[in-house]
């Protein structure tokens, strides 16, 4: 048996400790009175339609403020969203989930979940590290066991009129391929959407419960990431923990929020693209009956569903007070970084608020802006693809059994949690 001692058992306490000397704000959960300035990206308004009241914005106040969360503000156009996401001396990253707790600054550079929450240039040796497990080749080798998985779950349809697209399909789809990325037992898998919901969608909750939800994903980590010390094997868990840094193994805070990342941002983001393009086809079904009958231009509609329907608004905090674009931001503000909001600026894309299918110039922003862009983009797009073409092949011919019951994740990554579909 080998033994790390970087994840001896002090480890859980020292990082609760760590954690707790920031700053907490009071949970506000009040109906919002003013997009523009008591603006809520949790409350029920947003989750059900968020484009509506971004292009209000857009129009009258474009970049809202809210005094929730200790400070927020959001920028509706594609400009703006784009020159904070460059911008990494007057915003830090080391913070990315807008909720009712900031973290001490002394986090910074590496933040809680590297290389995501991580500042230059520390970032830039945090990215690197992940890089080869996410290159085109090594997203092509999963490829085969993804459609093979998304045909067994096709296959439990069998003798099912409507099935719930999103929980019987979408969410499990990058569930499998992480788990098996990360090494962690496929029966764990239930628990993983609870970890999404208490990492992402719980953050208006109590500050004593949601210190339990995240202290159980802690603990389930850790539990995952021993297990692989005492049993080493050929995965990203193992990586990591072999991993270096500046001639250093990794921090185990470092190796403990990457792979918090690698689990929860890989599962949500995907879930959420894959349930977002099923509802459209479902309700519309011209375009439905077009890339049954064109499969081949699939591949440019994912790209437009992926415009459309972009899951996810990242976060900064203002490093300090500053006048930007008419608006004084003050040292540890909140900004969120809504790139769905960009990706519908019609400054920035013609017919906008469309869904183009076979739209040929696209460079959209789903997949975030500058040094953050997503380490993960070739996997993501290869699990929607592989979704929508099983499904696209094996049922073509669905419709939304009931508009009215489809819900949507209120959080910072948006996507149906449940979507009713009626299959032919």
């Amino acid at each position: 048996m080998t033994v790390d001692d970087r994840f001896g058992e002090g480890l859980e306490e020292a990082r609760r400790e760590r954690f707790l000397n920031g700053y907490r704000t009071e949970v506000v959960t009040d109906p919002v009175s003013d997009w523009a300035t008591d603006f809520s990206h949790v409350d029920p308004q947003w989750a059900a339609d968020p484009y509506s009241i971004q292009d209000d914005l857009r129009q009258r106040c474009p970049i809202a403020h809210t005094e929730r969360f200790g400070g927020v503000w959001l920028p509706t156009r594609y400009e703006d969203v784009a020159a904070i996401a460059y911008d990494t001396e007057k915003f830090t990253s080391r913070a990315i989930v807008v909720g009712n707790f900031k973290p001490p600054k002394d986090l910074a550079p590496v933040g809680a979940v590297p290389p995501i929450s991580s500042d230059p240039p520390f970032h830039h040796d945090a990215r690197k590290l992940l890089l080869p497990a996410f290159t085109k080749t090594a997203v092509a080798r999963l490829e085969p066991a993804t459609r093979t998985f998304c045909h067994q779950l096709i296959d439990a349809f069998e003798g099912r009129d409507v099935v719930d697209a999103a929980r019987d399909y979408a969410q499990h789809i990058p569930t499998r391929v992480i788990a098996d990325m990360l090494g962690f037992p496929q029966e764990d898998a239930p628990m993983f959407g609870e970890f999404v919901e208490s990492s992402l969608e719980s953050i208006n909750r109590p500050q004593e419960e949601r210190i339990a939800r995240l202290t159980q994903l802690t603990d389930y980590l850790l539990a995952q990431i021993r297990d692989h010390v005492d049993n080493p094997r050929d995965d990203l868990t193992t990586y990591l923990l072999n991993a270096e840094l500046f001639g250093e193994k990794l921090d185990p805070n470092h190796v403990l929020g990457t792979i918090n990342l690698l689990l929860i941002a890989g599962i949500d983001t995907t879930w959420s693209a894959i349930g977002a393009s099923l509802w459209h086809l479902a309700k519309t079904p011209a375009d439905r009956e077009r890339l049954v009958a064109e499969p081949g231009l699939l591949p440019t509609a994912m790209e437009e569903f992926l415009r459309a329907y972009a899951p996810v608004t990242m976060a900064r905090l203002v490093r300090e007070d500053v006048h930007w674009n008419g608006v004084d931001m003050k040292a540890d503000d909140w900004v969120l970084l809504p790139f769905p909001a960009a990706n519908r600026d019609p400054a920035q894309f013609d017919r906008a608020g469309e869904v183009v299918i076979d739209r040929e110039v696209n460079r959209h922003a789903a997949f975030g802006l500058g040094i953050h862009r997503c380490v993960g983009s070739h996997l993501a797009r290869m699990e929607l693809r592989v979704a929508l073409e099983v499904w696209l092949e094996r049922v073509p011919d669905f419709t939304l059994e009931d508009p009215s019951a489809v819900t949507w994740a209120a959080s910072q990554v948006r996507g149906p949690r449940t979507l009713p579909i009626r299959i032919g």
